[in-house]
């Protein structure tokens, strides 16, 4: 097996786990309602994208087929990003749960990219030495802080539907919301200056984690049978395990030096 840090064991496994899950029960169609309805076999989606999960988690874990994981991750979830989600923004430009759409595929896309980075073979530096190295790794970087900066908005522009969803056991429902949003944008700007970049990943990925145990788990737990619930634990899920991927591309820089970010 070839585990490069634990943020990479996680990753693997959230994909093999939504790969098991979406043949299981193909019905979570939240993570597929920004494909259009008249998108040729979009029935099928489903299925073939948990086949491209499950190989690409299996793959990921193994030293000889690690490199070819992470440029299926990588492309996949990049062409699923550029086609289904970058569309609804040009066309509604001023709709920030767009920007909020986007960046949870973006986040995905973000963790793939540094997995490439680092198992990139002598072709992939070769033939694409844009996306990988130091460079790549950049890029990566750049469009994690973005998502989390539309995380951020979109607690602020849907107040009311956020606070909703803290516990109840939770005082001050408003209060987290105004909180949680502060603290994506707070992330994001730190991710893309490099300033404190290695904690603000971290902390990013603690938060996304902590939505995932306190609000989605305990809803699949009660044994929803609502499509919707499962796409949001799975894409929350999702979230949390790209953020510890992000989290470790850091590792060796102290984490509270300032970091300057190479120019990509």
């Amino acid at each position: 097996m070839r585990i490069a840090s634990v943020g990479h064991a996680v990753f693997a496994a959230v994909f093999i786990f939504i790969g098991i899950l979406g043949l299981v029960r193909s019905d979570y169609g939240l993570v597929w309602y920004a494909v259009p309805k008249d998108f040729p076999v979009r029935e099928l989606l489903p299925y073939f994208y948990s086949l491209i999960s499950l190989a690409a988690g299996l793959g990921l874990l193994w030293r000889r087929t690690a490199t070819a994981a992470a440029r299926l991750a990588l492309v996949y979830v990049l062409a699923w990003m550029l086609l289904f989600k970058l569309r609804y923004i040009l066309m509604h430009a001023g709709t920030e749960v767009y920007y909020e759409s986007w960046g949870e595929t973006a986040v995905q896309v973000a963790a793939a990219w540094v997995l490439y980075t680092w198992f990139a073979g002598d072709w992939d530096k070769r033939h694409l030495a844009f996306a990988t190295g130091d460079r790549g790794l950049r890029i990566a970087r750049v469009i994690y802080g973005l998502a989390m900066i539309a995380f951020g908005l979109s607690h602020f522009a849907y107040l009311d539907n956020t606070a909703s969803l803290v516990p109840t056991w939770l005082p001050g429902h408003v209060y987290w919301a105004y909180f949680t949003g502060s603290a994506y944008i707070a992330a994001g700007v730190a991710v893309l200056v490099g300033l404190y970049a290695r904690l603000a990943a971290a902390l990013s990925a603690v938060q996304m984690g902590g939505f995932t145990l306190l609000i989605w788990l305990p809803v699949v737990a009660k044994g929803t049978n609502d499509p919707s619930m499962w796409g949001e634990f799975v894409v929350s899920m999702a979230l949390a395990a790209s953020g510890w991927v992000m989290a470790d591309s850091y590792r060796g820089t102290h984490w509270l030096t300032p970091f300057k970010p190479k120019a990509i």
